[in-house]
């Protein structure tokens, strides 16, 4: 990735939304993790004109890292306001990386029912999986080596980008 700047935030988020849009039933609820896959699920469900209310959900207590990783400083609640159970879900996240985030999120959606089933939307897939987790839904595949981060910004104006930086300790992101 070195030298070569990351891809524009926007037309991933484009193309993201048509492949969900070819996969979304009446019975689908999109659910963001935050902070960016919140980012991210909120575009695509006002984009997708879905008539399921969007999710939230923040996975900091379950993880399974929480002793490494410690609480994040600004811990969001939770919101599902629909039922979970039989329906159709698509996780969103920003960055996919170890899959632990991913698996924090499952384990939380089944205190609240059992989906018919669970997809995966992320911006970047950056490889790495400590976990055999996998999206269905993907904007770019790109190499980052383990000392970089991915994160995703958003400006005042909504639009979002993409921002490689050198990290002390891998992230997940």
């Amino acid at each position: 990735m070195a030298g070569r700047p990351l891809p524009d935030a926007e037309a991933l988020l484009r193309d993201l939304a048509r492949q969900i849009g070819a996969a979304v039933t009446s019975n689908t609820g999109l659910i963001g993790i935050h902070t960016g896959g919140v980012w991210i699920a909120e575009r695509l469900h006002r984009e997708l004109k879905l008539t399921v209310p969007l999710a939230t959900l923040d996975v900091n207590f379950y993880r399974d890292d929480f002793d490494q990783r410690g609480l994040r400083s600004q811990v969001r609640p939770s919101t599902i306001p629909f039922e979970v159970d039989g329906r159709d879900l698509i996780l969103v996240d920003d960055v996919l990386y170890t899959g632990r985030t991913i698996r924090a999120a499952m384990n939380e959606l089944f205190d609240y029912g059992r989906p018919a089933s669970i997809r995966l939307a992320t911006l970047i897939d950056r490889g790495g999986r400590e976990l055999p987790i996998a999206a269905q839904f993907v904007g770019a595949r790109l190499d980052v080596a383990a000392n970089q981060s991915i994160e995703l910004h958003r400006a005042d104006d909504g639009l979002l980008s993409l921002v490689l930086s050198e990290s002390t300790t891998p992230s997940g992101h």
